[in-house]
């Protein structure tokens, strides 16, 4: 059973640091990217960090650029996303993603859905004081 779990969400206050993490199990055929897509109440889902399983290339979305830092290990198949300086409008549920047919990292994060995709069930990243 292809599975994505994401853990790692919480309550932090401005400025505070989050780590998520994103256990991949079940894949019975490499995926070639993985990434972070997260969906504030009211709001589109959106791509926030993606990596390539292949080459490790990265894209993160500009309002995230020097805050948020995609890295995975890949003995352990997960991916975590570093969240530094963390600011309110980053309060969303943070959704673990994976695509088997993966074009470019920036062609993954942009396309907010994609017919394939498996999706983790998300995790809550609450930002107040």
């Amino acid at each position: 059973q292809v599975q994505l779990v994401e853990s790692g969400g919480g309550l932090v206050q401005p400025g505070g640091s989050l780590r998520l993490s994103c256990a991949a199990s079940g894949f019975k055929k490499d995926y070639s990217g993985i990434g972070w897509f997260r969906q504030a109440p009211g709001k589109d889902r959106e791509g926030v960090s993606c990596i390539s399983s292949n080459d490790g290339s990265t894209y993160y979305q500009d309002s995230v650029k020097g805050r948020f830092t995609i890295s995975r290990d890949n003995a352990k198949n997960t991916v975590y996303l570093q969240m530094n300086t963390l600011k309110p409008e980053d309060t969303a549920v943070y959704y673990c993603a994976a695509d088997l047919n993966m074009v470019t990292v920036q062609d993954m994060c942009v396309m907010a859905y994609k017919l394939g995709r498996t999706w983790g069930q998300g995790t809550q990243v609450t930002v107040s004081s």
